[in-house]
């Protein structure tokens, strides 16, 4: 019986990675075919010739590594400050009473429940106001911080880091920010490596604000530019597809690169506790 469970359990876990990495593998396929091959029936499943064709038109038709360093830097920038603010906040929310706490947390979680879109218009009339359409600030500054991160940091510090361990430190005289920074933030590794995650492939996918906001092709992100390789009339998928491929490349690098790292920190806590 405990054979045929593991033998299940085996045949659920194949069957969950095939599906998974199956649209990877589709659109590694299509960005080595034509146009016309893509739209042909029974569909191709195997590699074409054309990848290299595709990727050099996708580099004439549009600067592909300054929008990639562009994305990357903006990328780069929130989530950095997103891993500071959101962690800052999540573990003030959890760890200490202030007047006001209970009802600015409600708050918080209210503003999850609100569509993005909602804020759009009065964003960019923000950001005209302070000078910044066209600018990387616009993209970096608003979102600095999030809801979902404070939420999320804050419940984990809650389970995770012993109020035991910070009277401790308040014995020894640490001071707020030392409690925070020696202290909370090593122990809050996994939830930062999360976050840092989400954050990261939230805003290299971006698309729409960056498409309002910024009206200097020399500062396109990498969604942008590859957007204005769709025609008017008809569109080269082949080329579309291909320059997707690129842009998804470097999030599957980071994302091997922070599971493996989000694994090995849950195993050390698990090790530790």
């Amino acid at each position: 019986m405990l054979r045929s469970k593991n033998v299940l359990l085996y045949v659920g876990l194949i069957a969950g990675l095939i599906v998974s990495v199956f649209p990877f593998y589709w659109l590694a396929v299509m960005a080595t075919r034509t146009t016309p091959e893509i739209y042909s029936f029974p569909p191709k499943l195997w590699f074409g010739t054309h990848l290299f064709d595709n990727i050099s038109r996708v580099f004439e038709s549009i600067n592909f590594f300054r929008t990639l360093f562009n994305t990357l830097f903006v990328a780069s920038a929130i989530t950095i400050l997103v891993l500071f603010f959101d962690s800052l906040a999540g573990y003030t929310f959890a760890k200490f009473t202030f007047p006001g706490k209970k009802w600015l947390f409600v708050l918080l979680l209210a503003t999850m429940m609100a569509p993005a879109q909602l804020s759009l218009v009065p964003s960019f009339v923000i950001m005209a106001k302070f000078g910044w359409v066209g600018s990387f600030k616009a993209l970096i500054i608003p979102g600095m911080a999030n809801a979902f991160g404070i939420f999320w940091i804050r419940q984990y510090a809650e389970e995770s880091v012993p109020s035991e361990l910070l009277d401790a430190g308040k014995i020894d005289g640490c001071g707020f920010f030392r409690l925070y920074w020696n202290i909370s933030l090593p122990i809050l590794r996994p939830a930062l490596s999360f976050l840092g995650a989400f954050t990261f492939i939230g805003a290299w996918n971006d698309y729409l604000w960056p498409l309002i906001i910024l009206n200097d092709e020399r500062k396109f992100t990498l969604q942008v530019a590859l957007a204005s390789l769709n025609g008017i009339y008809t569109t080269d998928y082949a080329l579309v597809i291909a320059g997707t491929l690129l842009a998804v490349i470097p999030l599957i690098i980071m994302f091997l690169f922070v599971s493996k790292q989000f694994i090995s920190d849950i195993a050390a806590g698990a090790i530790k506790s």
